[in-house]
């Protein structure tokens, strides 16, 4: 099962384009884990916050949604599938990026 559950924070407004007449909307999530460490002492130190970047993205009404009313900061409960897709930039480099494509979401207050 190709399934993935993000709770974060927009890091950037939505970037709209079309492709094959359909709107696509990508931007990034940032979703953060507070991290623990137990001493032999039993006592707890806490290690600084990790943060991860997720490159999401939105298809079609979903993606007109974003355009009117995602923006950086926004607060959101992403659920979806995870894709890996490889291209050749302009200087013959292979490249590959991991991206989230959107099936629900929703709004979250901060």
């Amino acid at each position: 099962m190709n399934r993935v559950i993000l709770l974060g924070n927009v890091g950037r407004d939505p970037r709209i384009r079309m492709a094959d007449g359909t709107t696509v909307a990508e931007f990034s999530l940032a979703t953060s884990e507070r991290r623990h460490q137990r001493n032999a002492d039993g006592s707890v130190t806490e290690l600084p916050e990790l943060t991860e970047w997720h490159n999401i993205v939105m298809w079609g009404r979903a993606a007109e949604y974003a355009e009117k009313y995602i923006r950086k900061g926004t607060r959101m409960l992403i659920e979806g599938k995870i894709r890996t897709r490889t291209w050749e930039d302009r200087n013959a480099i292979k490249r590959n990026i991991t991206e989230i494509y959107v099936d629900s979401f929703e709004l979250l207050p901060k």
